[in-house]
């Protein structure tokens, strides 16, 4: 075993200007409506699976997050991590984002809402609104709203209807019914901007006739239910309610001005009485009686305009923010002790609002709030029970460019017992008392980064919204002391220099870009398309581009029926010789030789692996199948042994592959390959995509090799070791980790005690692994590095050297002699000789935040890139601040 060097030297580069974009939305799915006929739905007290996360950002891009916990019930340290980028025509924004269902009756058969029975919209302060293809990662179709700039939208409960607050006054509403988008019809027009909007409560449909047949049982349970009203918050100092059924203002509900200047209703809500809340510019947050339309409590929550709000879980409780960057909770307290029902909204004589609790959670302007499990208004008969002892998850976003997520269970929940907090963040689950806690913002898609290594040419590059800017490294200066290993204080730069400055001509924002060892080659694309250039350096040192004009038809030249060449995911070889480019919309690979001075670039090969269908079983890869017909698939499968090639792919995907001629519909499967890596020696090419599938390519033979089983959670990292180049490693978004044998098709035996007993401290880390790297000059250490933290590990570390698997053996031999309580206290005492051994092996470094990059330059040398936020909060305006005292 090769001993690690002592010695490390870090180029800590602050010197790259990345500016992560702004929160302007968040959004969780909705919930389906219960049943009216059995209310079982409606009484269920079972928590629903914690849903994904829909985060909109002010640069057009939208990030699809998935909860990384393994059950509903465990805690997730990661809470949620990206799991794809949608990313936006550029120059764009997100101003708004609603998530719908496309069927309804699907949903209420699910325990996560699923993104292929989602339906997402985005509006971005104009006149269009997008639908988005979830699974293509591109805009699927656009409507306008034929009454000018979009300020709001909101589906209702049924997911069957989409409410428009326009410009010029009215609310347009969009039927979403059978998979469609077009518009219904339009409410009564009133003289000011609708810049927010809510819908009433649904009211249950009465049957005309009693004696129903049995097809009515199988009725969805969206036909059940009929809307009835809506509420508007407008420019012009006032609340509007809406009748549905007449489409026409049913009266008028005035908020406090100042000066006569006009108060904005930034936000507003409803809850499952009708009772209306609302926030304006002047911090006030008002609960409004939807019957008489009388103000029925008033709050000064806020010293600045509230911009949003949301309604917990159970209707109890709402969250305010805005300008002033502080989070408010308001909750509803019983003033009656006569009353048994548990719901305080079945009578509002018996109870009363106050403001709770106050907090400030960001540093700027608080743009969106949302909360899991999302809150339906429904009337007090059918109003979900959520079980207290697992704490709502409140998620906040703004100007600070971070989502920050807060444990959000009200004080009476901590009188039946413990309460979980599924972000492990404290043992307190209560907003009050809990911590929260931030979501590291990456610089690439889909948690990846935009942040690339040239390592022989000592460049490193950096990709922005519609650029990039390319710096040069200079060489380290040699030191006779000796350095600590991975310590900030004997880190050393001994200078570098911007050499190269692009802006390009793209369609949306930069998703990949990649520069070649030697420094020859930048590749960079959008979702549209990919541009080669092949640098040269000038007398000054910077460097000139020159683009290779014919790349982009040589790319669609492999595309039939496509008039996109964009890409995903972009990797040179080693050898800089070859492109390895993901397109982006089919997710073909193809592997470009890039030439030379007296040949153009030329496509090698080209695989379809990730399209295919084929070789899955219940999202699990299989060796092959008992049955011809793809209807097989679903009765009895031949599954691999664990010590043969479990990868081995099946024929018809081998056959697929060798032809060059365009998948077949039925065996397409749409996805985004979102990471690559190739072996140090350049003969092995690993690709994952958003599917959790994982390949493997033999460059050398220029062919397909395996695939890997699909697992639970996405790839966030993915490297060959530099010294064992065949031995490909695996870091998951919850912090798990996989060594796979790529020349044997199997996962080797030497690591399974280290990939299946890692320590509580790295596997508990707030932020998941982003990539791992090998030192070339002391292998096999690797380095795995997140947001906040950089953990060094010897991958050959044995567990229980002299043979763990052996002592344990031992330890149950002699249970057969001695008392089965004497064999549990020894087993524990070899876990916790296991447990110390692996604390040993994983270093953990905490002295750099946040990092976009880290990665060997050379042998006992180190580029990590940090990005720190005071930095970036530094060229945003000031934040709101009001003083106290001294005023004058």
């Amino acid at each position: 075993m090769v001993e690690s060097s002592s010695t490390l030297a870090v180029h800590r580069c602050r010197f790259v200007d990345f500016a992560p974009s702004a929160v302007t939305a968040l959004c969780f799915p909705p919930l389906p409506l219960p049943s009216v006929k059995g209310k079982k739905a409606a009484n269920s007290h079972t928590f629903p699976g914690f849903g994904p996360l829909v985060i909109g950002r002010a640069n057009g891009n939208i990030e699809l997050c998935e909860w990384t916990g393994a059950s509903p019930r465990s805690q997730a340290p990661q809470a949620w991590v990206v799991r794809k980028t949608l990313v936006g025509p550029y120059p764009s924004k997100v101003e708004s984002l609603a998530l719908t269902f496309r069927s309804p009756r699907r949903a209420a058969q699910e325990e996560v809402p699923s993104w292929s029975n989602l339906r997402l919209f985005s509006a971005g302060g104009g006149s269009e609104l997008v639908e988005w293809d979830i699974e293509q990662g591109c805009i699927k179709r656009t409507i306008s709203s034929q009454g000018g700039p979009i300020w709001s939208i909101s589906p209702n409960p049924a997911s069957t209807i989409l409410a428009l607050g326009c410009e010029d006054g009215s609310v347009r509403l969009i039927s979403l019914q059978y998979d469609g988008l077009s518009h219904l019809r339009r409410l009564e027009r009133v003289k000011s901007r609708i810049l927010s909007i809510a819908w009433g409560p649904p009211v249950p449909k009465q049957k005309k006739t009693q004696n129903a047949d049995a097809e009515s049982d199988s009725d969805d349970d969206d036909d059940e239910w009929t809307d009835s009203w809506l509420v508007t918050g407008c420019s012009d100092s006032s609340l509007r309610k809406l009748d549905f059924a007449t489409g026409r203002s049913v009266d008028r509900m005035g908020t406090d001005k100042i000066r006569g200047e006009r108060t904005l209703v930034w936000a507003v809500g409803v809850l499952g009485d009708g009772t209306i809340v609302s926030g304006d510019s002047m911090g006030n947050v008002k609960f409004w009686d939807s019957k008489t339309c009388t103000q029925l409590q008033s709050f000064q929550g806020h010293a600045a305009d509230v911009l949003c709000l949301t309604v917990g879980p159970d209707g109890t409780a709402v969250y305010t923010s805005g300008v002033d960057q502080k989070v408010t909770q308001f909750s509803y307290v019983k003033t009656s002790r006569s009353d048994a029902n548990p719901s305080p909204l079945v009578s509002r004589s018996t109870g009363r609002w106050v403001q709770s609790c106050s907090r400030r959670l960001h540093s700027h302007d608080v743009r969106a709030l949302a909360i899991w499990p999302p809150y339906t208004p429904l009337p007090p008969s059918h109003q979900r029970h959520f079980p207290v002892d697992i704490a709502p998850v409140l998620a906040s976003g703004g100007l600070d460019m971070s989502v920050v997520v807060t444990p959000a269970a009200l004080p009476t929940a901590t009188l039946a017992g413990k309460v979980i907090n599924p972000l492990a963040t404290s043992t307190t689950a209560t907003f009050e008392d809990a911590y929260h806690r931030r979501l590291a913002y990456t610089s690439g898609p889909a948690s990846s980064s935009a942040v690339h290594l040239a390592k022989k040419a000592r460049l490193l590059m950096c990709t922005r919204e519609a650029g990039l800017t390319v710096w040069r490294i200079s060489k380290r200066q040699q030191k006779n002391d000796d350095d600590t290993d991975l310590d900030p204080a004997n880190t050393q730069d001994s200078g570098w220099e911007r050499v190269l400055d692009m802006d390009l001509n793209v369609q949306t924002n930069i998703v990949a870009g990649a520069i070649s060892d030697d420094g020859r080659w930048i590749a960079v694309a959008d979702w549209y398309e990919t541009k080669l250039f092949q640098l040269s350096e000038e007398k000054n040192g910077d460097l000139k581009p020159r683009r290779i004009r014919a790349f982009a038809s040589l790319v669609q030249g492999q595309l039939p029926g496509s008039s996109s060449s964009g890409a995903s995911s972009l990797l040179f070889t080693p050898d800089s010789s070859k492109l390895v480019l993901a397109t982006s919309i089919s997710s073909t690979i193809l592997i470009i030789d890039l030439g030379s001075a007296d040949r153009a670039p030329r496509v090698l090969r080209k695989f379809e692996q990730h399209r295919l269908r084929e070789g899955l079983v219940n999202n699990r890869v299989i060796k092959g199948r008992k049955g011809s017909s793809p209807a097989a698939a679903d009765g009895d499968v031949e599954m691999a042994d664990e010590n043969e090639d479990s990868a081995q792919p099946t024929a018809e995907s081998e056959s697929d592959s060798d032809s060059d001629s365009d998948v077949e519909d039925s065996k397409r499967v749409r996805t985004t390959i979102t990471r690559m890596a190739v072996s140090p020696d350049g003969q092995w090419l690993a690709t994952a995509d958003d599917r959790r599938r994982t390949h493997v390519f033999n460059l050398d033979a220029v062919q397909h090799h395996g695939a890997l089983p699909t697992f639970p959670r996405a790839v966030h990292a993915l490297a060959f070791d530099a010294s064992a180049p065949h031995m490909l490693v695996l870091g998951f978004a919850d912090n798990a980790l996989e060594v796979y044998d790529v020349e044997a098709r199997a996962f080797p035996r030497w690591a399974r005690a280290l990939v299946h007993t890692l320590p509580p401290r790295f596997t508990r880390l707030h932020d998941p692994v982003l990539g791992v790297t090998f030192d070339p000059g002391a292998s096999p250490t690797a380095l795995f590095w997140g947001a906040t933290w950089i953990c060094k590990v010897n991958m050959t570390e044995r567990i229980g050297y002299g043979g763990f698997e052996k002592r344990r053996r031992g330890k149950r031999k002699a249970a057969d002699v001695n008392a089965n309580g004497r064999v549990e206290v020894q087993m524990e005492e070899g876990q916790q000789d296991q447990q110390q051994q692996q604390q040993r092996n994983f270093k953990l470094i905490t002295h750099y935040r946040p990092l976009l990059f880290v990665d060997f330059i050379a042998p006992g040398e180190l580029v990590v890139v940090e990005r720190p936020l005071v930095d970036v909060l530094a060229k945003l305006p000031p934040a709101y601040f009001k003083p106290k005292y001294g005023a004058s």
